[in-house]
């Protein structure tokens, strides 16, 4: 009932607006300490049976915050306070850069959907580490989610891939290889077999060379056709990348609630929420069929409601991440879906 009214005002303002207003106004309020712990005792729910081992790092529950929502690590304290078991921060580029112009942000108040042209803004890779050097770590893992700056050649993004992992390798639980953004010119392009080896190779090779192995996964987009998909498997079995991020935003506008004017209006970007639920799906089944459950995968695409958070699990999802549904449901969500996993798996 809380969220409700405060969502109602929230969706007063500009989306992008909404987002700092809400999440800085949080930092300051989580900072309290009487406040801040009646928070997490208000969110807090864990069990035995939310307990995840993936790829060799254990997670208190499977339920994270997808990346894009904390670009710069700026809110990884407030947002562990919700229950998240782990938080994606990112994407990070190796130079800051301010991203697409605005406005960028829009919500499908109809469809429980968003769609976001952002451009991989954010403060660059420097100050990202800084500031994760001075974060106190709890039992909430971090993900860091890597990406290539716009004014990079894609025969180049390699190297700029290169830089984020081997700079953020101590800082973070795991990486994401963030090739599948419809929003950077190009990006999507590199989930093609011969640049895909090109940039993930560097970074097995520097994995090998550490004392603590860091898990890789790459996120992959769900306008991939079944071929295309099928090459992607190919390469990740053949480098041993550790798993698979299905999936981040589409470019389809099928079946939307929202008039075609105002979705003409709106103009490029990804789609997320409520219509990706099926496709998002659908791409985990496939992984998973096509690799007898051998790969690790996190669902996320479409994540509304414990229900559908539990459907990604049996479809092949060891972990799921939100985002467009926790915008909309609010932060009980975390606390609804856990309970719904404990319950029933």
């Amino acid at each position: 009932m809380i969220y409700a009214i405060v969502k109602a005002l929230l969706f007063r303002l500009n989306a992008e607006d909404a987002h700092h207003i809400t999440t800085s106004f949080f930092n300051k309020l989580i900072a309290v300490p009487f406040i801040g712990g009646l928070i997490k005792r208000t969110f807090a729910f864990e069990h035995e049976k939310l307990k995840t081992e993936f790829c060799g790092l254990t997670f208190k529950n499977p339920v994270g915050l997808a990346a894009g929502f904390d670009k710069d690590g700026k809110y990884i304290e407030s947002m562990s306070s919700l229950g998240f078991g782990f938080l994606e921060i990112g994407t990070v580029t190796p130079k800051p850069q301010v991203g697409n112009p605005k406005p960028r942000l829009f919500r499908l108040i109809e469809d429980r959907a968003i769609i976001n042209r952002m451009g991989f803004n954010n403060e660059g890779l420097d100050v990202l580490v800084e500031r994760l050097k001075k974060v106190k770590r709890s039992d909430t893992l971090i993900g860091g989610n890597i990406g290539k700056n716009k004014d990079t050649p894609n025969e180049q993004a390699h190297i700029d891939y290169s830089i984020c992992f081997k700079k953020l390798y101590s800082y973070v639980d795991y990486f994401v290889v963030n090739l599948s953004s419809p929003n950077t010119p190009g990006l999507r392009s590199l989930q093609e077999k011969g640049p895909l080896r090109k940039i993930l190779t560097p970074l097995v090779n520097f994995k090998k060379e550490q004392n603590v192995k860091r898990p890789i996964l790459l996120k992959i987009s769900p306008n991939l056709t079944f071929e295309a998909l099928d090459d992607v498997i190919e390469i990740v079995q053949e480098l041993k990348i550790d798993g698979i991020i299905a999936t981040n935003t589409t470019i389809e506008r099928n079946q939307l609630q929202a008039k075609s004017e105002i979705i003409k209006k709106i103009g490029p970007g990804g789609l997320s929420g409520a219509p990706l639920t099926n496709r998002a799906t659908e791409i985990i089944e496939a992984i998973s069929e096509k690799t007898n459950g051998s790969l690790p995968i996190i669902g996320v695409g479409g994540i509304y409601s414990a229900q559908t958070a539990l459907d990604k699990m049996k479809a092949g999802a060891s972990l799921i991440q939100i985002y467009t549904g926790f915008i909309y449901e609010g932060p009980f969500l975390v606390k609804k879906i856990k309970k719904k996993i404990a319950s029933t798996l």
